[in-house]
């Protein structure tokens, strides 16, 4: 029998949750797991969307058209405008969650062999998505000394060769929190015209910006419309995870008919949550605001009982709602595998994602854990008790 492709070979586990099954023995044994690994909120999901979802009075759950119901991509477009941002229902494809618009933009913007600049640490599904696409990822590497900033232009240009065909960004970023400037973006906005190529822009947090910052699109970038596609997400913003629905949004015409033509061969987007998305975009700002100023509490509480932790570093994010934060450990993974499997407090213990898997260069990362501050206050300030009480029983 035939084994199975090189392409799924060189995808990788995911490090948000391949360390699941030891979380689920541990459940089993009774534990009680605080899951700081996975940014899965516990902020409720609008009202508005689970009105729509028990008042759905349809009698056939029917395919919706392939780029999404022009209703929902309209409410997005409107979004968009609040942002100061003009792109039309035209420009707007309706994807399974942002993880497909990442997809479909790989296959419809890069050749097998092409390649793509991004920053590490990286969200690491990224890379799982380069390598179903054949495409190479080339990392700028961003370090915690200096809050995750993005380098100099010339970092960037160093790396463009003839197979280089977009850099991509995530603004509020997974995993580092760190959050790019006007000047920042409109550096990287100079690098992509120059080098006519793309600027991927992950935007999913933008709503999550804290201390009075500034959140600047790569859709407020002036003169290269056609360089820029946004991936987009309602996961996060409305808290509705498991609705899986996104966008990828672009002004560039032939991209938007390449995007189509996956969505085609995917047939359409989930009908009910299209359903609870669009009335979810109802919500607006009374609900999306008081939810901004509390992830930035619960920021303020992580990072204080971080902070009280022997041997823990961390900078203090400025968006999105994660902290890479760095151990007092060798080997993180090992250290975050014993959690669950050989420590717990009172039939409590916690769980993180080791770091080094959103890391390109190998070698990176060994010792840092990405933390995700979903959890309630009460929640977070007893899994940084539990954090410290691990690393004083833990020997590597």
């Amino acid at each position: 029998m035939r084994d199975i492709s090189e392409r799924i070979r060189q995808i990788p586990l995911s490090p948000i949750r391949k360390l699941t099954p030891l979380a689920d023995a541990a459940k089993s044994r009774g534990i009680r797991v605080y899951h700081l690994n996975i940014g899965q909120p516990d902020i409720q999901t609008p009202e508005e969307g689970m009105e729509a979802m028990r008042n759905i009075d349809r009698k056939v759950l029917e395919y919706s058209p392939s780029q999404g119901f022009l209703s929902l991509r309209r409410k997005i477009a409107g979004y968009y405008a609040d942002f100061g941002m003009d792109y039309s229902p035209e420009d707007i494809i309706v994807t399974t969650g942002a993880s497909e618009a990442v997809l479909f933009s790989f296959i419809t913007c890069m050749d097998p062999g092409d390649e793509l600049i991004t920053t590490e640490p990286t969200y690491a599904n990224y890379l799982s998505f380069a390598a179903a696409a054949g495409v190479k990822v080339i990392p700028v590497t961003t370090v915690m000394d200096d809050g995750f900033a993005l380098p100099p232009a010339e970092r960037f240009e160093e790396l463009v060769t003839e197979r280089t065909r977009g850099i991509l960004i995530c603004n509020p970023n997974n995993p580092s929190g760190s959050l790019y400037s006007r000047e920042e973006m409109e550096m990287l906005g100079d690098i992509v015209r120059r080098h006519g190529i793309f600027l991927f822009a992950d935007e999913v947090y933008r709503e999550f910006v804290y201390d009075g910052m500034e959140f600047f699109s790569a859709g407020h970038l002036k003169g290269v419309d056609e360089h820029v596609v946004i991936f987009d997400s309602m996961s996060k913003r409305f808290s509705e995870c498991g609705i899986r629905i996104g966008a990828v949004i672009s002004k560039n015409k032939p991209v938007a008919e390449g995007f189509l033509k996956l969505a085609q061969a995917r047939l359409s987007p989930p009908l009910i949550g299209q359903i609870v998305a669009e009335a979810s975009f109802s919500a607006g700002h009374a609900y999306l605001d008081p939810i901004a100023a509390e992830y930035q509490h619960r920021r303020d509480v992580l990072i204080e009982g971080l902070r009280n932790i022997p041997g823990v570093n961390v900078v203090r994010p400025q968006g999105a709602f994660y902290v890479i934060a760095s151990l007092p450990v060798k080997n993180a993974e090992d250290f975050c595998a014993w959690c669950l499997t050989d420590f717990s407090d009172n039939g409590e213990t916690v769980m993180m994602a080791p770091a080094a898997g959103f890391y390109i260069t190998p070698g990176l990362g060994p010792s840092e854990v990405r933390i995700a501050y979903v959890l309630n206050t009460g929640d977070l300030r007893r899994a940084t008790d539990l954090l410290a009480k691990a690393l004083r029983q833990y020997t590597d």
